[in-house]
């Protein structure tokens, strides 16, 4: 796949230029200084030779087949330039030149043109907008930017040519190997999805890190990013997350969302490494290129100065990393081998005047304790320590079992040591942290390609019941679904729902009440209330008729007075359930990825420390739990400080069976179970408020009302 654009045997240029500080003679310059072993075209009909190549004046003045068309001249020739191309049989073209629809409307106007007539000619487009194409084991640099990495098993995907040329610049003073440079600009016909399935299943390619502004497609990339993250790490740096995320939301779910909620959903579900900083990117994959990966997560940090063997474990304990110390026989040869003021727990303090040969003393035991999964070296340039000697014979000692990662720390004086480790694979950070979250992100990545096969459960629902309430809501124009038909869905999914009703009037709510029984909650019904608590619309715990009388009276006028043209079906009579811990589940509709389930526990948690977490629907049992586990307050779930622990087990059915739900019927925008109420084991967990939003239902003037 892509073999035309990335491994083309002969490139033509058009905009070839004569002049230095064009694009046009960049591209040719750049061809050439990288050693491109195939034919290069020039094509400019004001040139006879650019840079001593001969110049055409068009493609069909060449007149042989064309791999790879690099276009470079201004928006309004693009066209004919493609024009030329494909009548020499191009496969492939890239579209250096801006001016598409990154400018507006006739710029998107010509770009879909462009499109169209590469889709219709059979040609795969990259770009418009963009630096080009960069393959360093080729030999090729189709692009207007002059450094040239040393090649290397890391490829990169950016969507930002400017962040491309500040990466290879980098590269070079890092010597960081490089095998693939895509710049996709618009991508208005690659992707990243295209780049990525095609990355995945390159032999040059051991990594793959890209820079993201928005995804294309959102199901496509989850299959491809899957796919690829089964054979290969891929570190994705996703921006442009703050604003994006922010849109219209009537529940808790649609306002806690936005876009950065969904995109890690998605990277978590497909296995891509999610960098936050820039220098995560490089971070990761300088570990994953050359180091294997973990088995577990156990870690130890050898060390020549506490303070900085300090830092590396409380961040790797922050992380959720294991600070294990070595078995005892390997901590009883430590204690022979290492003077008494050594340290032999973790971290392994080999103390300030440690030489070459006492840290290697040190690296070799702990490469043998099977018990330890991944090695931190750290390492401070005192009297003794000679880091250059070190780092040539850690590279020596390494066995390649385990991952081993290092921090010399300091300037001129481990300077050498760094380059030598990095020529050799070992990965230097300037800081004990950054070693521990690079390690982090290894230990993830391996227990996701460990992951059990995903087994999705299905239960038996009845549909026609859910049927019923959709099409009442689809006749009416109301995309509102309040609790009473919110209730009667979730019954079909098997929810517990407590006995109640609709009521009138005040003398009708207390015939519900009479016969479901004492105490009874009072809830205001109306499809332009969602938030019935600000507006004085509940009242528990009512004990007797007077008190539900006086309670449904003083509602109505409340309501009234507050929202005047809410339209006011009742109030809803409810048994009081048993007390529980209050937790909300939800679910909003990405429009990129699909369903997305949330939880979080209600009250302070939610409203205040936006403690939830979102997963992509459908679950299995595991990622249900995983869901749970993966908040903070997850230990009050379990019993800490004194709380009773709850039914786990029932909120990760809980949460399956909105997914079922959510997959079952996509005319669901929205839905929130808030809360749902649950109990030690034991006790089953009730359903005690609930609304959902439908999509494609025009609201009747009725639904402006404010809310």
């Amino acid at each position: 796949m892509l073999e035309s654009l990335l491994s083309p045997n002969t490139v033509a240029v058009i905009g070839a230029s004569r002049s230095p500080g064009k694009v046009g003679h960049a591209v040719v310059a750049n061809l050439l200084a990288s050693g491109f072993q195939g034919t290069i075209v020039p094509v400019n009909p004001q040139a006879n030779e650019v840079l001593g190549l001969k110049c055409y004046p068009s493609l069909d003045a060449y007149g042989k087949p064309v791999d790879l068309a690099v276009i470079v001249v201004p928006p309004k020739a693009v066209m004919e330039a493609l024009e030329s191309a494909i009548r020499v049989g191009v496969k492939a073209v890239v579209v250096i030149t801006a001016g598409f629809k990154e400018v507006g409307p006739e710029g998107a106007a010509l770009e879909r043109v462009l499109v169209e007539r590469c889709k219709a000619a059979g040609i795969r487009l990259m770009g418009p907008n963009c630096l080009g194409v960069m393959n360093i084991h080729h030999r090729m640099n189709a692009t207007f930017a002059a450094a040239l990495p040393p090649p290397g098993p890391i490829s990169v995907i950016s969507q930002s040519g400017a962040l491309c040329v500040a990466i290879l610049d980098w590269a070079v003073k890092e010597r960081l190997g490089l095998s693939k440079v895509l710049s996709i600009g618009n991508k208005a016909d690659l992707n990243e999805a295209d780049f990525l399935e095609a990355l995945a299943q390159d032999k040059e390619t051991r990594v793959v890190v890209s820079y993201l502004e928005n995804i294309t497609d959102g199901n496509k990339f989850l299959q491809v990013a899957e796919a690829a993250a089964s054979v290969k790490p891929v570190i994705v740096l996703k921006v442009g997350i703050t604003q994006a995320g922010a849109r219209a939301a009537s529940s808790h779910t649609g306002s806690l969302a936005g876009a950065d909620m969904a995109y890690g959903a998605a990277f978590k579900r497909a296995g891509v490494i999610r960098a936050v900083h820039f220098e995560e990117l490089f971070d990761y994959a300088r570990a994953f290129a050359a180091q294997p990966l973990p088995r577990n997560n156990r870690v130890v940090v050898i060390t020549n100065a506490g303070g900085p063997g300090i830092m590396a474990a409380d961040a790797a304990e922050s992380c959720g990393l294991r600070m294990v110390p070595p078995s005892e026989p390997i901590r009883q040869r430590l204690r022979e081998a290492l003077p008494p003021a050594a340290s032999v727990g973790n971290p392994v303090d080999v103390i300030g005047d440690a030489d070459p040969d006492r840290y290697m003393k040190a690296f070799e035991l702990i490469q043998e304790d099977e018990g330890i999964d991944a090695i931190i070296v750290l390492v401070t340039p005192q009297n003794m320590t000679r880091p250059t000697e070190l780092a040539r014979r850690l590279i020596e000692a390494h066995r390649g079992v385990k991952p081993v990662l290092a921090a010399f720390m300091g300037g001129q004086e481990v300077a050498a040591a760094q380059e030598l480790l990095v020529g050799a694979g070992i990965p230097n950070y300037p800081s004990p942290e950054r070693a521990v979250a690079a390690l982090k992100a290894m230990v993830d990545y391996a227990a996701w390609r460990n992951r059990p096969p995903r087994v999705v459960a299905r239960i038996a629902v009845n549909r026609r019941r859910v049927n019923r309430v959709l099409q009442w809501h689809v006749r009416s124009g109301s995309p509102q679904v309040g609790e009473v038909e919110a209730k009667e869905i979730l019954r079909a999914y098997d929810f517990n729902v407590l006995p109640g009703q609709l009521a009138r009037s005040a003398d009708e709510a207390v015939e519900v009440a009479e016969r479901i029984g004492y105490p009874v909650v009072l809830k205001i019904s109306s499809p332009d209330i969602i938030h019935k608590s600000d507006f004085g619309g509940v009242r528990i715990n009512l004990a007797t008729a007077d008190q539900v009388r006086d309670a449904f009276d003083l509602m109505m006028v409340r309501i009234q007075r507050k929202a005047p043209r809410a339209r006011v079906r009742g109030a809803y009579v409810e048994k009081m359930g048993p007390r529980g811990r209050e937790v909300i589940l939800g679910m909003t509709r990405d429009p990129n990825f699909g369903p997305l389930l949330m939880f979080g526990l209600g009250g302070i948690f939610v409203e205040v420390m936006k403690d939830v977490t979102f997963y992509l629907a459908p679950i299995t049992q595991d990622e249900a739990m995983q869901m749970l586990k993966s908040t903070r307050s997850y230990a009050l779930l379990q019993g800490a400080r004194g709380q009773e622990p709850v039914d786990l087990e029932a909120i990760a059915s809980a949460l399956q069976r909105i997914s079922q739900l959510a997959t079952d019927y996509p005319q669901i925008r929205e839905l929130d179970i808030n809360p749902f109420v649950v109990g030690p084991v034991g006790m089953r967990p009730y359903v005690a408020d609930a609304r959902m939003t439908l999509s494609g239902i025009e609201p009747s003037r009725h639904e402006q009302v404010a809310h």
